[in-house]
């Protein structure tokens, strides 16, 4: 239960950052957030207290195992993630060397 709120306010901040920041550094930061909230929910979706892992060793063993399949997503999804931040980071950076500035108000003004 405490995981899942952290989930939420993980996805909050991330937003917040996102719809009202102006910098673009904190936008990049607050996808990022959002990323890992979302990655979080994921692993938190196959768990299950005192179940075992999805490796069958013995076939007379209990069948109370956990899902590998949101795990295999999330691992997934933070090769995807790292990506894509590279590629936010990387226009950030551009776009600082040619305006010389992080901030999107500035950078509109600039390009006008």
């Amino acid at each position: 239960m405490i995981a899942l709120l952290a989930c939420i306010v993980l996805v909050l901040i991330g937003l917040y950052a996102v719809v009202t920041k102006r910098n673009v550094m904190k936008i990049v930061i607050g996808f990022s957030l959002m990323e890992y909230a979302v990655n979080l929910f994921f692993a938190l979706v196959g768990f299950k207290r005192g179940a075992l892992p999805p490796i069958i060793t013995n076939v007379n063993m209990a069948r109370n195992f956990v899902d590998p399949v949101p795990q295999a997503l999330v691992l997934t999804a933070i090769v995807i993630g790292l990506a894509t931040t590279a590629l936010m980071l990387a226009l950030a950076m551009r776009i600082y060397e040619k305006y010389k500035t992080f901030d999107i108000t500035e950078i509109k003004r600039l390009k006008g």
